[in-house]
This record gives structure tokens, C-alpha cells and sequence, in this order.
């Protein structure tokens, strides 16, 4: 663990020295969706992997077919 954070403050040491110290100019983020429950969600395309490769998979593939259940893990996979 201690050997991972050394690891991550060189690197963004690192990155830091590399761009001068120059902070980059804010980007604009883009306006949070307004959703509440009931309405339907909008549709959006990700990658699945079926154990042989990577597939495209969107929403409107299930549109008006299948039920689909949506499942957020904020932090699945990241070791903390």
C-alpha cells in the first residue's frame, strides 16, 4: 500500500514538473441530467465484455423488448 502512494505522488510529481506548473484552463462540464424516477432513461451505449471480446451495448437495443435493471458500483474494481 505505502509502495502504491509513493508510486502515485512520483508520478504526479512527475506530471506536475512536466507541464511547467501550469494549470490547464477549466473545461465547461456539461449540464447534470434532471431525471427523476418514473421517467425513462436516456439512452446511452458501453462495452461489454461476453468472455471472448468486446461488444458495443446500447440502451435502445432493449427498448420496448426486454427489461433492463441498471446497477451503479461507485467504487467496483478499484482496490479501495
Amino acid at each position: 500500500m505505502r509502495r502504491t502512494m509513493m508510486a502515485a505522488v512520483l508520478m504526479l510529481a512527475t506530471l506536475f514538473a512536466a507541464t511547467g506548473g501550469a494549470a490547464s484552463p477549466p473545461e465547461e462540464k456539461p449540464a447534470p441530467l434532471k431525471i427523476k424516477v418514473g421517467d425513462m432513461a436516456p439512452d446511452f451505449t458501453l462495452l461489454a465484455y461476453d468472455g471472448k471480446g468486446l461488444n458495443k451495448v446500447s440502451l435502445r437495443d432493449y427498448r420496448g423488448k426486454k427489461n433492463v435493471a441498471l446497477a451503479f458500483y461507485v467504487f467496483a474494481f478499484t482496490g479501495g
